[in-house]
């Protein structure tokens, strides 16, 4: 039996550490992933999907934010229990045996930034110098060769 997810998308909130009554670290998040096609108005639409992870928890808890973008790697799972009004509850959610940063540092700072300073009203403030994007495309120009030496290659 197959039962693998891979996601890439941005956290919807700061993850929600919590440790188990033997001290284990387990974070929970929400991540928005676009869907691959637009809607009749021509938005794009995302889907918001639930995740835990229990590896790696502190690191991610302790180093993304509201809108980073992340990938993580997982399994689907299912699960039910019964909540206070007697009722039945579903539960489907991502169980992430590894996550990736899919942004540098700075540019996750950068954002948690404008996010902070949005959220209070004040307009980010913009650089006056433009500054090179570091994470350009570098196939972008197909115009020019590229210079790729023999010891750049994986064999």
């Amino acid at each position: 039996m197959i039962n693998t997810v891979a996601l890439t998308g941005r956290l919807t909130r700061d993850p929600e550490l919590r440790y188990t009554s033997s001290n284990k670290p387990v974070a929970s998040f929400k991540l928005a992933v676009n869907r691959q096609y637009t809607n009749s108005n021509g938005e794009r639409e995302a889907d918001f999907i639930d995740c835990v992870i229990w590896r790696g928890a502190e690191a991610l808890a302790n180093n993304v934010h509201k809108g980073s973008l992340i990938g993580v790697e997982g399994r689907l799972q299912t699960r039910s229990y019964e909540n206070q009004q007697g009722t039945r509850v579903f539960v489907t959610e991502v169980v992430c045996s590894s996550f990736s940063f899919l942004e540098s540092k700075s540019e996750n700072q950068q954002k948690n930034n404008t996010d902070t300073n949005s959220s209070r009203n004040k307009p980010a403030e913009k650089s006056k110098t433009p500054t090179a994007n570091k994470n350009a495309d570098p196939f972008a120009d197909n115009s020019r060769p590229i210079d790729i030496s023999d010891s750049d290659l994986p064999f």
